[in-house]
């Protein structure tokens, strides 16, 4: 449960994010940083993976501990 729960808290807040950056940009017309659009990109990806893969990660993890 507690990797579900990581896994969406990583996937939201990448979302609002992205979505503030957006604003940002609409409104202050400040130039688009590819390196940090990505970075969030890859969080939410990073999510999502672990999203599909969490009885793996989790039965992992107890394995660990």
């Amino acid at each position: 449960m507690l990797v579900r729960f990581i896994a969406v808290s990583l996937m939201g807040m990448s979302i609002v994010e992205l979505a503030l950056y957006g604003v940002e940009y609409k409104f202050r017309h400040t130039p688009v940083n590819i390196l940090l659009s990505t970075l969030w990109i890859v969080a939410f990806l990073v999510g999502a993976t672990m999203l599909i893969k969490a009885k793996a990660i989790a039965e992992w993890l107890s394995d660990r501990l």
